[in-house]
């Protein structure tokens, strides 16, 4: 597959065309993750009793599950969503990230990592939250947040 990549700065919005010689899996698949990236918002709700509030990703810091309810923890709240943890890691943007078996994070939202001997805590900007990485998340999380310093 080649990748190839214009710069129109006469254009009034970004437009991606996919050029292929038929309709297959991988193509439905490409279509449908860049589909994911532009509205991925939109489908998602979140309650908090009966109420149903609209985010923007950018406020929420992590999800997890909690007994058997996905709860979306913000600096100051905590909402739930009706969506399995695996939905949610599919269709969220790549600033999200899963940490261990039962919770997603916005890496964008790390303020610090501490190394512990089997975990790593991890807390967030502008709150007294935090969660813990498990191991087998560690080195992945480490990467992800360098090659986010490196293009700074």
């Amino acid at each position: 597959m080649k990748i190839r990549i214009e710069v129109d700065e006469t254009a009034l919005e970004n437009e991606v065309i996919i050029r292929c010689a038929g309709l297959n899996k991988e193509v439905q698949l490409i279509q449908q993750t860049l589909s994911n990236m532009g509205t991925g918002l939109q489908n998602f709700s979140f309650f908090k009793g009966e109420t149903e509030y609209y985010l923007t990703l950018d406020e929420i810091l992590f999800f997890e599950t909690e007994e058997g309810l996905i709860n979306v923890h913000t600096a100051d709240n905590v909402y739930h969503t009706k969506h399995k943890l695996y939905e949610l890691e599919e269709a969220l943007p790549g600033y999200f990230m899963r940490v261990s078996k039962s919770t997603i994070i916005n890496v964008d939202k790390i303020y610090s990592m501490t190394k512990r001997v089997s975990v790593c805590e991890v807390e967030f900007y502008n709150s007294p939250k935090q969660v813990y990485v498990s191991r087998y998340y560690y080195k992945p999380l480490k990467e992800k947040l360098e090659e986010k310093r490196m293009k700074r």
